[in-house]
């Protein structure tokens, strides 16, 4: 191969210099090696790299293609000399992280922050799912850790769980919405009259989930629980909502909570892994999520 990795160094750092001098002294060369590769390369390239008729040498047009394009050479052999390193030194090239809706990103973030702190190296990629597609993400293989899911996890195992804790969940409604000035405790018949708001659950493989909703009731169908407040709040429906998540409706007034006869159970939230596969950065965050006070913050407590 006439292109070598060395030659593209070389060429990179005469342009980041401005002078085969200068790349020579970064490079630790003389500069007559500098000169060497430039000439070989020109040779074996059949180009002309460098216009050598001012003071400076300057790239020429085909000099300054196979620099740019160079340099994506060079950013990929580095990053594939990182990922070999991390992966003999046990640490993921990559790890996929599924955080359920209920959990806002903003608590994650902290853990996020203090990893990237320790410098491991390891490539993180974050993914919302809805209801069941916290589980789906994990089973499919989309996902190593999954944060947040409930229920049961679907058939095949090949996976470990770990308590999360429970969330609250209030039925929520507008100041102005017709259920607003009821004062008994709202039964099913009641409910069952207006319009339900549910976030979609995002499974792709296993069958989607649904809760809360009673049978014959009108549904607004939204893509996550984000929308699905935000529904709420222009008064589109009725439903239940995490409570961490609608303080501040609350302390404004945009949303109130109204007594139901029938209260749902707080889901049970679990932090899971995949226990067949993982290395270092997985093992971190497990480590990690072991702490209270972090659980706690990942439920808004």
């Amino acid at each position: 191969m006439r292109l070598t990795l060395d030659a593209l160094y070389v060429l990179d750092a005469i342009a980041r210099k401005g002078s085969f001098a200068a790349a020579a002294e970064e490079l630790h060369r003389v500069p007559s090696a500098i000169t060497y590769t430039v000439q070989k390369l020109e040779q074996d390239l059949d180009i002309t790299l460098f216009d050598r008729s001012g003071h400076r040498a300057k790239l020429t047009v085909a000099g300054e293609k196979l620099l740019q394009d160079g340099r994506h050479l060079l950013r990929a052999a580095a990053e594939l000399e990182h990922s070999v390193r991390r992966i003999a030194t046990g640490w993921e090239v990559e790890l996929t992280i599924a955080v359920d809706d209920l959990i806002p990103l903003t608590r994650i973030y902290p853990l996020v922050a203090a990893f990237y702190a320790e410098n491991h190296g390891t490539r993180l990629r974050i993914t919302t799912e809805v209801f069941g597609g916290t589980w789906d993400a994990l089973a499919a293989g989309r996902a190593s850790l999954a944060i947040g899911v409930s229920g049961e996890g679907p058939a095949g195992g090949g996976y470990a769980t770990r308590a999360l804790g429970e969330m609250a969940f209030v039925f929520v409604v507008t100041p102005d919405h017709p259920l607003a000035g009821t004062s008994a405790p709202l039964t099913s018949d009641d409910i069952q009259q207006y319009r339900a708001i549910a976030a979609a659950d995002s499974s792709r493989n296993i069958p989607p989930r649904t809760s809360y909703l009673l049978s014959g009731q009108d549904v607004l169908t939204v893509p996550d629980m984000r929308a699905k407040l935000e529904a709420h709040r222009m008064g589109f429906g009725v439903g239940f909502v995490p409570r961490t998540m609608i303080k501040d409706d609350l302390a404004a007034g945009r949303l109130i909570i109204k007594e139901v006869a029938c209260p749902v159970p707080e889901p049970r939230l679990f932090i899971a892994w995949r226990n067949t596969l993982g290395g270092n950065a997985l093992a971190w965050f497990l480590e990690k999520l072991e702490d209270p006070a972090l659980l706690a913050g990942l439920l808004g407590e």
